[in-house]
């Protein structure tokens, strides 16, 4: 019963804390509020939906892993950016000269600002990659492909803006 109430006791000190850190490492400098504004694509050849689905899958990141809430406007955490690189290009070239896979290249320049403690803040680029078989067809396989490099885009911003790792 004692090691009851002391972990109950543990955990109520914990979660009641000064609530910068949370269970999942996250850095939010005390900060309640966030934003992330619509990420332009200005990649040429980029899917037109791409920006979109990165804002909405960021905002979706953050509220899952740390406690501060969206909102529209004047938040203490904003994120801005855009898509610049959406790149397709072959590799594995084989003996043949034909490709037996592409990869798929987005690149994203991101501008977070913590108002709250400024030195935090930063413009950074971040890309990421996934291959696919030359044979499949490329508009059939684009949204999975996109799915993939977007979920390892929204953690590596998440992780360079709020994660405490």
């Amino acid at each position: 019963m004692l090691r009851r109430i002391l972990f109950i006791s543990l955990i109520s000190i914990l979660s009641s804390s000064c609530g910068i850190y949370s269970f999942y490492g996250t850095d939010d400098s005390g900060a309640k509020t966030f934003s992330v504004k619509m990420f332009d694509v200005k990649a040429p050849k980029a899917n037109p939906l791409i920006g979109q689905t990165f804002t909405e899958d960021l905002r979706d990141l953050i509220q899952q892993q740390s406690s501060v809430q969206l909102i529209e406007e004047k938040a203490e955490l904003l994120f801005e950016g855009s898509i610049n690189k959406y790149d397709i290009q072959p590799i594995s070239v084989q003996g043949n000269e034909t490709a037996s896979q592409s990869r798929l290249t987005i690149g994203i320049e991101v501008k977070y600002e913590n108002t709250i403690e400024k030195d935090k803040s930063f413009e950074k680029n971040f890309s990421w990659y996934t291959d696919y078989s030359s044979d499949a067809d490329f508009l059939t396989v684009e949204e999975e492909l996109i799915a993939v490099i977007i979920d390892q885009l929204t953690q590596d911003v998440y992780n360079a803006s709020l994660g405490n790792w």
